[in-house]
């Protein structure tokens, strides 16, 4: 008998549909799943079995009278704990922040579409201090680990949202990626997720990151993904920077295949970047498969310099100004690698920021141009995969920060433009591989529907990890 905490939320619908289950005995396999696999990754930092189960019995009488309300209603969803969800603390994986003595009465604009769609909230997830680095650890809520093996990193910053719909704690999450964070952990728990084009999906607050952040949504597969995108991306007043809302839905033509699509293929961004052998493997196979689908592809670069410098100017300025409130006393609180670009940003003048904006408006400049080429830019998502859980860089690397090895997934938040994460493979000890579809800005209907084609072409498909 098939579990239901394996099903996706386009399946979960179709059952609550046809009568064949409900959403309270979908909620219960989440939970069941959630406690049964959560001492092993600790992808929650809360979790409220009581209230989800609540909503999951008013969902239940809704569908009962034939009246859902929403395009999500019962499925069971999680929030990573960046995202303000109402009813509980947000505390962004720091001791610094007080869950006492707040309301906590307001949910951030694509918490607020869930709850309108009749989504069940079965918690937060974890993240990295406030969502810093490309992994998941924190001081208040400790090592996140990897759903294929929980002695490696899950990745991050939205590493819990990963291991959660990877280990089937949920079938949807919403993620937040400001240098690679929903797509980091996607290609490391082999698991679907898309960073939007930036103002596509509302924010609010507002990110300190700027435009460098991004919600997006953390799923089984692409055709998920989609569904939960006609959700998220409604309008918000309290986001001044949204882009007007798209009129059709993000499912329409998602079966509409690659033929015909122009894909550049960059193995290594020209040379200057190593990938492991097994993921550029695995990566060429899903290339293959596009090209056997129709796509016309061919190996070409970008050809842009690392903008890793840029990118950090920006990235630890937004960090800096984060916990510029903070006491003495309670800095000392911090992660210590967070305590280091924190003073890293402090640096920074209004000109170092400025020249960087320079380098994003050009590297835009350039991307715009390179896809007038192309409709879609395929690269691995990593160049390695998971390492030693609780660590910022693998050992021996050579790297000091988490962007030394991310060089393909914050190139794409310096210019907006909506990237996807899909599964392609595992290496010899069975860990997962991403391979990245990158699109033109406003383009995330495209990168959809080339990662849709993955899936159902079978490219996609790896084996579950042990724990679900």
């Amino acid at each position: 008998m098939t579990d239901l905490a394996d099903l996706t939320a386009t399946e979960l619908l179709a059952g609550y549909a046809s009568g064949a289950f409900s959403p309270v005995e979908a909620t219960r396999a989440a939970l069941a799943r959630i406690e049964r696999t959560e001492p092993a990754v600790n992808a929650f930092v809360r979790v409220d079995a009581q209230e989800a189960l609540a909503q999951a019995a008013a969902s239940q009488e809704r569908w009962r009278r034939g009246e859902p309300d929403g395009l999500l209603d019962g499925v069971p969803v999680s929030v990573k704990d960046i995202l303000l969800q109402r009813g509980g603390p947000t505390c962004r994986g720091s001791r610094t922040v007080r869950a006492e003595g707040q309301a906590w009465d307001e949910d951030a604009p694509s918490v607020a579409r869930l709850r309108e769609h009749g989504a069940v909230f079965l918690g937060k997830t974890t993240t990295p201090e406030f969502g810093w680095k490309g992994v998941t650890d924190s001081p208040r809520d400790g090592v996140t680990g990897n759903p294929y093996d929980p002695q490696r990193t899950a990745g991050g910053s939205s590493g819990g949202s990963a291991a959660a719909v990877a280990l089937g704690e949920g079938p949807l999450s919403l993620g937040t990626d400001g240098g690679g964070s929903v797509r980091i952990p996607a290609s490391f728990s082999g698991i679907f997720a898309l960073k939007p084009t930036y103002g596509r999906v509302p924010l609010y607050p507002a990110s300190p990151f700027g435009t460098l952040a991004h919600v997006g949504p953390m799923t089984r597969d692409a055709l998920d993904a989609a569904l939960l995108m006609d959700v998220i991306t409604r309008p918000d007043v309290r986001d001044w920077s949204q882009l007007d809302t798209v009129a059709a839905s993000f499912r329409d033509g998602i079966d509409g295949g690659v033929e015909g699509l122009r894909i550049a293929y960059s193995p290594t961004f020209g040379g200057r970047v190593t990938v492991d052998p097994q993921v550029a493997e695995s990566v060429r196979g899903a290339v293959e498969r596009l090209e056997e689908l129709g796509a016309h592809v061919e190996e070409a670069d970008p050809g842009f310099e690392d903008p890793v410098e840029a990118f950090h100017t920006l990235w630890f300025s937004g960090v800096a100004r984060v916990v510029q409130h903070l006491t003495p006393d309670l800095l000392e609180l911090l992660d210590p690698g967070l305590q280091e670009v924190v003073a890293q940003g402090g640096r920074y003048s209004a000109l170092d920021y400025l020249a960087a904006v320079d380098v994003r408006m050009a590297l835009g400049q350039r991307m715009g141009r390179f896809h007038t080429g192309y409709d879609l830019l395929v690269t691995p998502t990593l160049p390695i995969t998971a390492f030693e859980a609780g660590a910022e860089v693998p050992k021996g690397s050579g790297h000091h920060r988490w962007t030394g090895w991310t060089p393909f997934t914050y190139p794409f938040n310096l210019t907006q433009q909506p990237a996807a994460s899909v599964p392609c493979g595992t290496d010899r000890d069975g860990l997962p591989i991403g391979v990245q579809l990158v699109g033109a800005r406003h383009s995330d209907a495209l990168v959809l529907r080339a990662a849709h084609a993955l899936y159902t072409s079978g490219a996609a498909e790896i084996s579950p990890p042990g724990g679900s």
